[in-house]
């Protein structure tokens, strides 16, 4: 769903304040941190989604790849995760559901966490994901509320997901290409959040399906400044740029633009740097905010880190594509 119909579903909510709940959902975090006793504090997230990949079993890696990484953008560790999964038992033999559930208990397990259970339901089309609940140091979570004013923002992984799931449904996507569109949406974020923690950043948020613009748009809002995105800097995939110019385009895409279209001064950005800003991601890096002496050790620990821009004062547009 796009952000803003999201947005819309939840006004009609109110919040019941609770000293205990340290990040809920009124700033469109990744995760809600819950504080279970002193010194603990709980990590807990769901996300689910249809297959964008063919392959069964790698399906169940990216959604379980793409579940965790809610955690790690809070700067927590995941412990165990619940399985969620609708598939039409009536039309696919049940040896496919195997295969997603070996897919996503394998990155679970990658990710030191375990899979304790879930629910199943039929349905006409196939769905899985992951309820994670993890652990995080309360005086050490990372919030899309924390950017300040001159952090530096560095982005782990490379852009593109939803442009080449696209192409590849075409049947258009290069093998080479496709390979490692799967091995960048099954890498987790693991790495880089511990990586970010030794490095005392405070802010991150992971790029997933409102794109790097509707994720930094909410760094924006939450910590009530502006953000500006150097378009030119942004990396992207093997394949993506071959996919605009094949034509390819995508109906998330359209969503995000409404709902970043009013924050955004778009500068002399062209057509395909605008489409790679705004492209659905699955299982995409963590965007971090820190401070610029912190900026060399972090890319020490997490050589791909590409730098895409800077955190200023809030001026009269959130969002700055240079």
């Amino acid at each position: 769903m796009g952000a803003t119909d999201l947005a819309n579903a939840l006004s009609a909510l109110a919040p019941r304040p609770d000293p205990r709940l340290l990040v809920g959902h009124g700033t469109f975090d990744d995760a809600a941190v819950f504080l279970a006793a002193p010194g603990v504090a709980l990590v807990q997230t769901v996300d689910f989604f249809a297959p964008i990949v063919d392959d069964p079993f790698d399906f169940g890696r990216v959604a379980a790849a793409n579940a965790l990484s809610d955690v790690y953008a809070m700067g927590g560790e995941p412990l165990t995760a619940l399985a969620i999964s609708a598939f039409p038992s009536d039309v696919l033999p049940t040896s496919v559901l195997s295969d997603i559930l070996r897919g996503g208990e394998a990155v679970v397990h990658e990710a030191g966490a375990l899979i304790v259970g879930g629910h199943t339901i039929t349905d006409d089309e196939v769905k899985f994901g992951l309820a994670v609940t993890g652990r995080v140091d309360p005086a050490h979570i990372m919030t899309n509320a924390n950017a300040r004013p001159g952090d530096v923002l560095l982005l782990t992984k490379s852009l593109g997901t939803g442009i080449l799931a696209t192409q590849a449904k075409r049947g258009r996507l290069d093998d080479a290409h496709h390979r490692a569109f799967i091995a960048s949406m099954t890498t987790l974020n693991a790495a880089a959040s511990r990586a970010a923690r030794e490095c005392g950043v405070r802010c991150a948020t992971d790029v997933t399906g409102f794109g790097l613009l509707g994720h930094a748009l909410h760094i924006a809002r939450a910590s009530n400044v502006s953000i500006e995105i150097d378009a030119a800097a942004l990396p992207v995939l093997p394949g993506v740029l071959e996919s605009l110019a094949d034509g390819v385009h995508t109906g998330g895409a359209d969503r995000n633009d409404r709902f970043v279209s009013d924050s955004t001064d778009w500068g002399t950005a062209g057509a395909a740097q605008r489409d790679i800003l705004l492209d659905p991601q699955t299982s995409g890096g963590l965007l971090v905010a820190l401070a610029r002496d912190n900026v060399p050790a972090f890319r020490a620990r997490v050589p791909q880190a590409a730098e895409v821009g800077r955190v200023r004062s809030r001026g009269d547009a959130l969002l700055i594509v240079r």
